[in-house]
């Protein structure tokens, strides 16, 4: 059984990029506030990662900075370019063993990724038991 679990690993771990290549790109969030690029968390790499490339969302109260983390050293970083979604590997139809950050809470979350029909990504955070899921569709 052990060795069964390590060959799986490795195979999920050698298949590169080309795992991560149905989610790869642009992803409108589920409150239509602001456009996650999806990919490789870096070249050759299968763990698939998000980072925000654009604010929709304006005004004078919406923040550019990242002032809702709970970590103070972190709460002077831009919103632009920072990581949202952390450390998915592609298991069984979905991509699972990452973290989901929401930069309106300051909240972090373990969380799962399955695309669903009509273009859509199911994002899953959950505390504990308690899992919720949102809905993005791709950016145009």
């Amino acid at each position: 059984m052990r060795i069964a679990r390590h060959v799986i690993l490795a195979s999920l771990l050698s298949a590169g990029p080309a795992s991560a290549s149905a989610l790869d790109g642009l992803w409108l969030t589920d409150d239509h506030k602001g456009v996650v690029r999806v990919g490789p968390c870096s070249p050759g790499n299968v763990r698939v990662c998000g980072w925000i490339v654009r604010v929709v969302d304006s005004g004078p109260n919406v923040p550019t900075r990242d002032v809702n983390n709970p970590d103070r050293n972190l709460r002077s970083r831009t919103i632009l370019g920072m990581p949202v979604l952390t450390g998915f590997i592609p298991y069984n139809g979905a991509y699972v063993g990452g973290s989901a950050y929401d930069p309106k809470s300051g909240q972090s979350y373990r969380a799962s990724l399955r695309l669903q029909s009509a273009g859509a990504l199911g994002v899953t955070g959950c505390v504990f038991v308690i899992c919720r899921t949102v809905v993005w569709t791709r950016a145009r």
